[in-house]
């Protein structure tokens, strides 16, 4: 999914647009990602691709997410719960 694509509706289309989003990011098959699975000790990402998520799901989703919020980004929970957050603030 990139930036052009329209932004998901229910919250199940959001988590899946997420799990899109974060694995071509940290460049895996969406089966290796489970929600659970950490990233930086699981599947090699590095503070440049959490920035790097950080970014795409500001453009995808139109928020703001301030960047102390990148320890609670550790798997694809906490990047989902940081999402609702900023979406339920704008």
């Amino acid at each position: 999914m990139t930036a052009s694509d329209p932004i998901a509706t229910t919250p199940d289309e959001r988590r899946a647009q997420i799990k899109d989003l974060v694995c071509d990011i940290l460049e895996i098959d969406p089966a290796e990602l489970t929600p659970t699975s950490l990233f930086k000790e699981e599947h090699g990402a590095d503070s440049l691709r959490a920035i790097e998520i950080l970014a795409a799901l500001e453009r995808t989703f139109g928020i703001t997410i301030e960047q102390a919020e990148l320890s609670l980004m550790v798997n694809l929970e906490g990047v989902e719960s940081v999402v609702d957050q900023a979406l339920k603030a704008r």
